[in-house]
């Protein structure tokens, strides 16, 4: 169908709906819901000469009773309700930031298909040994993971290697995390942007119940592992993959025989699963950090060739009850749409954000709008490809002397403003491997040599904006030896400095909402670091 149905209704049952469900019979339910399918097929057809996205209202309690009565047409979860009759998908989404209000969502006619399932998981060792699997759907065969290894293999010989491999009809999308290979298997046509995003999860997920995820971590807990991937997955379909959550009620205490039914945690079955009702604080605060990292690559002779920041928005939320939060950022869009175009703003890039920001009233009006979790959590990341000067500038001079002797010099100079100060510098030089006798003077800091990674150390713990320092530093060679043609590995720097981004970007706002009216206090840090490579 070239028209797209949606379904929409609310977690609530009207009595009605209720005594229905309760008092028909398999087949009268089955009949139906089939007339209302079809009436929605008719409503689509409809909906082809007029306006897309036609509504159609179909009674929850009805839905779940034909899923009882025949459990091949329907697939429930805590998330949404698929139903499937012929050609037609109607897809009830379940998540709605009210009591009574439903989040509306859409799938195409018969050229669409869900966009994600997987029919297996699979976690290997290094070999290719199953260490432990889970087949959701059962239509593919659970030997068929045995040609994984084999066709990895063949590929990284011939140079082809993809993180998508196929056998038959059968993908393999497969992520590789120390020791292990986490892969999951699929006949349809799914959208593997999302397998893999959720295999990185199973990875979040495991990380953050064992501390390390390893071969070993994973036979160990066997028990503890195919509960959770049977809370994460269902019948092909993400479910419940918030950690937070699954410790409510999956614990890696020993577990007692219990002959009542467990009940899931409230949190599961909730509007907004990502946090518990009941909260309760004595102090209501909340603090957020923006933590910037600054990636540069500086060539010997003073120029940048590459530079990028990458920030994260983090925050700590101790508040009680239900709150709802607004964050503004001096965001290049907002600024502009709303007539501020001359003021500071910036311009984000790669932005992410965490699962409880609402996505349409950001794509609206720019405003972050969310319910957050309890505790710690990262609220968004983002990227800016920008050109950015050193923070803090390095400058070296080597000389090799005939007798056996080479010397270094070292000027440090901090091009940030003078009211700002770096925490914690440290500046990383490499020397010769066969390096002795040092001799260091500095005129601030510490020097240490670290003989087993051929560096040197130079160590400043504050270094105010604004400021010159100098180091040299005297080694002995047991042997003259002829001009390294090989070259030198860059000179990395390390360093911190509070109350200081990189980009620009600051919060105009953080309002706290909440049912109850109390006062809560927002605090808010600001600190740029050095990224994984600052080489110079």
């Amino acid at each position: 169908m070239a028209a797209a149905v949606v379904a929409a209704v609310t977690t609530s049952v009207s009595p009605t709906d209720a005594e229905a469900e309760r008092s028909g019979t398999e087949d009268e339910l089955r009949d139906v819901v089939a007339e209302e399918l079809a009436a929605a097929a008719v409503a689509v057809a409809a909906a082809a000469a007029g306006p897309p996205n036609r509504l159609v209202k179909l009674p929850l309690a009805r839905i779940k009773a034909l899923m009882k009565a025949d459990p091949d047409v329907a697939l429930a979860s805590q998330e949404s309700v698929f139903v499937i009759a012929k050609a037609t998908i109607i897809h009830i989404d379940t998540r709605s930031s009210g009591r009574e209000h439903t989040r509306l969502d859409c799938l195409g006619g018969s050229n669409r298909r869900f966009s994600m399932s997987a029919s297996a998981v699979y976690v290997l060792d290094l070999k290719g040994k199953v260490l432990i699997c889970r087949n959701y759907r059962g239509d593919v065969d659970m030997s068929e993971i045995e040609h994984f290894m084999p066709i990895l293999m063949d590929k990284e010989e011939e140079g082809t290697l993809s993180p998508i491999l196929a056998h038959g009809g059968v993908r393999f999308m497969w992520i590789k995390h120390n020791n292990l290979y986490l892969v999951a298997t699929s006949k349809k046509n799914a959208c593997v942007s999302l397998v893999f995003s959720f295999l990185y999860k199973i990875v979040q997920v495991f990380s953050e119940y064992f501390k390390e995820l390893e071969e070993e971590s994973i036979r160990d807990n066997f028990v503890i592992i195919y509960e959770l991937m049977d809370e994460l997955m269902d019948f092909g379909y993400p479910q419940t993959t918030d950690s937070k959550i699954l410790q409510e009620y999956i614990t890696q205490e020993g577990h007692k025989l219990d002959t009542g039914a467990p009940r899931p945690p409230a949190t599961v079955t909730n509007a907004v699963s990502w946090r518990s009702e009941g909260i309760k604080y004595r102090k209501n605060e909340v603090f957020l950090d923006v933590i910037e990292s600054v990636n540069l690559l500086v060539s010997a002779n003073g120029n940048v060739l590459r530079s990028e920041i990458v920030g994260s928005i983090k925050m700590r939320v101790f508040l009680s009850g239900m709150p709802e939060l607004r964050l503004g950022l001096n965001d290049k869009v907002l600024f502009e749409n709303t007539g501020r175009g001359k003021s500071k703003s910036v311009e984000l890039e790669d932005v992410k954000f965490h699962q409880c920001v609402r996505l349409s009233r950001f794509e609206n009006d720019r405003t972050i709008s969310f319910i957050p979790p309890d505790g710690e959590f990262e609220l968004m990341s983002y990227r800016l490809n920008t050109h950015v000067k050193p923070l803090i500038w390095i400058e070296s001079v080597i000389e090799k002397h005939s007798h056996s002797r080479i010397e270094y010099m070292i000027k440090a100079k901090s091009q940030f403003k003078r009211r700002s100060t770096a925490n914690n510098v440290e500046i990383h030089i490499p020397v010769p491997n066969d390096a002795d006798s040092p001799k260091f003077k500095t005129t601030v800091g510490s020097v240490k040599w670290v003989p087993e990674n051929s560096e040197i150390v130079w160590s400043i713990k504050s270094f105010p904006g604004g400021k010159e320092y100098l180091m040299r530093a005297h080694f002995g060679l047991p042997s003259v030896e002829a001009e390294d043609k090989e070259g030198k590995p860059p000179i990395s720097v390390k360093f911190e400095i509070p109350y200081f981004t990189t980009s620009g970007i600051q919060v105009r706002y953080l309002k706290i909402i909440e049912k109850s009216g109390y006062q809560a206090l927002p605090w808010v840090r600001y600190i740029t670091q050095n990224g994984g490579n600052t080489n110079i």
